[in-house]
């Protein structure tokens, strides 16, 4: 059986929690080398997942495209991340 898109989106931000480094955030986050500003790509997502995480609380149910959106956003933070060496 498929999961529902609420299913769906609290198991996409537990893969966004597990694969990005929200702890691993402090001064030496940065490197010599940027593409992108890492700190505040993971400032970002990390407060997206937040406002996901509050509206899935308060029963709110998302669609498709809010689950592709918050995917994608993922993926594009990870990309820059792996260019940035930090992951």
């Amino acid at each position: 059986m498929k999961p529902n898109t609420r299913e769906a989106m609290y198991h996409l931000i537990a893969q966004i929690k597990d694969t990005l480094p929200f702890d691993g955030i402090d001064a030496d986050f940065c490197s010599d080398s940027c593409s992108g500003c890492s700190l505040k790509l993971v400032d970002f997502i990390a407060v997206e997942i937040d406002e996901w995480e509050h509206r899935l609380n308060q029963g709110e149910v998302p669609n498709f495209k809010d689950i592709n959106k918050l995917a994608k956003m993922a993926t594009k933070i990870q990309t820059v991340l792996v260019k940035n060496n930090l992951i």
